[in-house]
């Protein structure tokens, strides 16, 4: 209960909230399906808190188990008393356990060990305790010389002994919070030229920041090019203040041993507490700038795959290329290829007018609505291509660069090669960025989200944490929008809550084996989907053509009987569902508590069944705006400042945000010029998908380096 209360705290919510939540994690329950179907239970968390929630539960249960683990081993060396044991329970993060528990933890061997062996470890403590006011340190050093113990003369005991002491010192939990604390406040974080050659890491050649101030950003910058040899990296403090800080600890008084502690103390900081607490703060460091990478990364991946998709559209995929030519791949307007070929528009075979012979017959052919190219090498000559073609064909139609970040990944995955084994690897990939324009959610669960392209520094993160948070993000997403159970690939599905690889392709091979599925209840005749699973994926999955129309909603099968209810009480026939204008004014007039006591639901489930009866089987991406179409494109060399056009974010960082205005070099808004009042993060402001009215206000055409700014449109 005390771990529930401390989640309450940090997130705000209520207690019961956090009870609830974290009982229904117990029981099984997913996030997304908590976040739809428990919204009573838990006061209607949302799926961002619940993710939150469930990641400090996961940590703060790891540290009850690392305390009991530490409690238990210090208990069994006979060396646990009320102090340590009340400063453990205390301890709020696994490094204060860890370092309350350094003094009792086994250790290799050290020079104080060895001492130790040697019997030096009175010495040492009558050295520590500096009660000798009066004698000669020799003489009391003499006393521990001895050949059996391999101790040869008094020096050699003094040596020892003071090694003892500054392991002392340094294992000293206090000691090293106070240095933890006053490097974090006073300490400078540093970095030189390590190689003598230019690199993108030029800036940081000569570069000094406080490292209590220090931006994410550029954390994980410093943290690669020390990686890859080009920077050297370290943290500066006043020595002399530090030490002062462990003086305050152990100097007592006056003793003829005092200057000894002190000699011990400078070692102990120099050899022992200085390198173990850099790389502490160091490592806070990156882990702070990690989990801020990996929360815009989440925020950008979010907004992605919730891009609106252009539904019903014939579209040509089309995966430029130099040498090797253009990979085509037509899909209809459900995403099945229809046909695939290569043409040859660009350089070095530049045959422009037999590939757009090609393209023409094709267009004509499947009636084509949509060219999608991907952006990557030859991505401007096929622009340039298409939109010259575009001049010369009857029809309407329309391009769109795509990122085609993850194509090649897929292309060349198990997935890929299950799902297309006759097709080469690029021509895979020609599908998968046509797909892409048309249902973005369905074609991009099928990639590692790391190679989705709009992060930042995504390679450098702790590949678990990163794979567990943008895991997430896709389950949520795909969740939110539901998934039509007898379209979806065993990606799409895997994804669906309660659903797992396995039992995804069951799914697959059973709607191969029986036809369509008819029914969500027809889901519990899948092998190994029980009713646990059943209770937890069904409300996501939808069947268009069934004979249950609450089937193609949200309404999740335990209120189908409350929804009926509701129906009759309103006044309504199931047939008249999707035809409901006058729905709300009926449960004014009937009273909104009223009716949720009368069919027993609370009222945000009865919102959310209200909403999904209204619209059945309605796409929640359908809202937003829909990425910008092209039939002509624009040349870096028109841009001039001043000018203003309309982009596309692509990409949200730290430090801005990469636009795309169709002219094959992202545009950067740096922080500053996104608003004029102060912001901390650019995704305060600007999501990955977001259409915006930028002004140009430099162009350099020889780097390909556009700025823009938001600011006074």
């Amino acid at each position: 209960m005390e771990i529930n209360q401390t989640i309450a705290e940090e997130l705000k919510i209520k207690q019961w909230q956090a009870d609830a939540a974290i009982a229904l994690i117990d029981e099984g329950c997913t996030i997304p399906f908590i976040a739809r179907y428990r919204k009573e239970k838990t006061g209607e968390l949302d799926d961002q808190v619940l993710r939150e929630l469930f990641d400090r539960l996961t940590y703060l249960r790891n540290l009850k188990q690392r305390k009991e683990e530490v409690l238990r081993s210090i208990e069994e060396q006979e060396k646990l008393t009320d102090e340590i044991a009340l400063s453990i329970q205390n301890a709020k993060t696994l490094a204060e356990v860890e370092d309350i528990y350094r003094p009792f933890k086994p250790k290799k061997r050290t020079k104080a060990t060895i001492a130790k062996e040697k019997g030096l470890e009175p010495l040492a403590q009558l050295i520590l305790a500096q009660e000798l006011k009066t004698g000669s340190i020799q003489d009391l050093a003499s006393g521990y010389v001895s050949d059996e113990k391999g101790v040869a003369s008094g020096q050699e005991a003094l040596e020892g002994a003071m090694h003892i002491v500054a392991e002392n010192i340094s294992d000293d939990p206090q000691i090293r919070k106070l240095l933890k604390a006053f490097l974090y406040r006073t300490g400078v974080i540093s970095s030189k030229q390590s190689k003598n050659e230019d690199s993108v890491y030029r800036m940081y050649y000569e570069y000094s920041e406080a490292v209590n101030r220090i931006a994410n950003h550029r954390i994980l910058a410093l943290d690669r090019g020390e990686k890859e040899g080009f920077l050297s990296v370290k943290l500066e403090v006043d020595e002399e203040n530090a030490l002062a800080l462990i003086h305050k600890q152990v100097i007592k008084g006056q003793s003829i041993t005092q200057q000894l502690v002190r000699d011990s103390a400078l070692d102990a900081y120099k050899r022992l507490i200085f390198p173990s607490v850099e790389r502490e703060i160091r490592n806070m460091l990156t882990e702070r700038a990690q989990e801020q990478a990996i929360k815009v990364f989440s925020v950008n991946l979010k907004h992605l795959l919730m891009t609106p998709p252009f539904k019903g559209k014939v579209t040509l995929g089309l995966d430029p290329a130099y040498r090797t030519g253009c990979k085509i791949a037509v899909v209809d307007e459900t995403g099945k290829v229809l046909e695939t070929t290569v043409v040859y528009p660009t350089p070095p075979q530049n045959k422009v007018e037999q590939a757009k012979a090609v393209l023409k017959k094709l267009i004509e052919k499947y009636q084509v609505d949509l060219i999608s190219i991907g952006n990557g090498t030859a991505s401007k000559e096929s622009e340039i291509f298409v939109a010259d073609l575009l001049k010369e064909v009857d029809r309407e139609v329309h391009y769109i660069v795509v990122s085609e970040a993850g194509a090649s990944v897929y292309s060349a995955s198990k997935l890929g090669a299950e799902e297309f084994p006759d097709y080469d690897v690029a021509l895979r990939s020609a599908v998968s960025i046509a797909r892409r324009i048309q249902d973005p959610l369905a074609e991009l669960v099928k990639i590692d989200p790391k190679a989705i392209g709009v992060g930042q520094y995504q390679h450098d993160m702790n590949q678990k944490r990163l794979s567990e948070a943008l895991g997430g993000v896709v389950e949520d997403c795909v969740n939110s929008v539901g998934v039509d159970v007898n379209t979806a690939s065993p990606s799409l599905l895997s994804f669906v809550s309660g659903i797992n690889a396995t039992v995804a392709k069951n799914i697959l091979a059973y709607r191969e084996e029986n036809g369509a599925f008819q029914s969500r209840r027809e889901l519990l005749k899948v092998p190994k989907l029980g009713k646990k699973a059943y209770e937890q994926c069904a409300g996501f999955l939808r069947i268009p053509e069934g004979k249950n129309i609450f089937d193609n909603t949200s309404v999740h099968p335990e209120s189908y009987q409350a929804a009926e209810m509701m129906l009759d009480i309103l006044g309504y026939q199931k047939e008249d569902i999707g035809n409901l204008d006058d729905i709300h004014s009926r449960i004014r007039e009937y009273g909104a508590e009223k009716l949720g006591e009368k069919v027993e639901i609370g009222l945000p489930t009865l919102r959310d069944i209200v909403t999904e009866l209204v619209k059945p089987g309605r796409d929640i991406r359908d809202n937003a705006p829909k990425p910008e179409l092209r039939s002509d494109l624009l040349d870096i060399k028109d841009l001039k400042p001043g000018m203003i056009l309309t982009g596309t974010v692509r990409n949200v960082i730290d430090f801005g945000a990469f636009v795309d205005l169709g002219v094959h070099h992202d545009g950067l808004i740096h922080i500053s010029q996104i608003c004029k009042e102060y912001i901390k993060h650019p995704s305060e402001k600007l999501a990955v998908g977001d259409i915006l009215k930028v002004k140009i206000m430099d162009v350099d055409v020889q780097k390909g380096k556009i700025s823009l700014t938001l600011k006074d449109i």
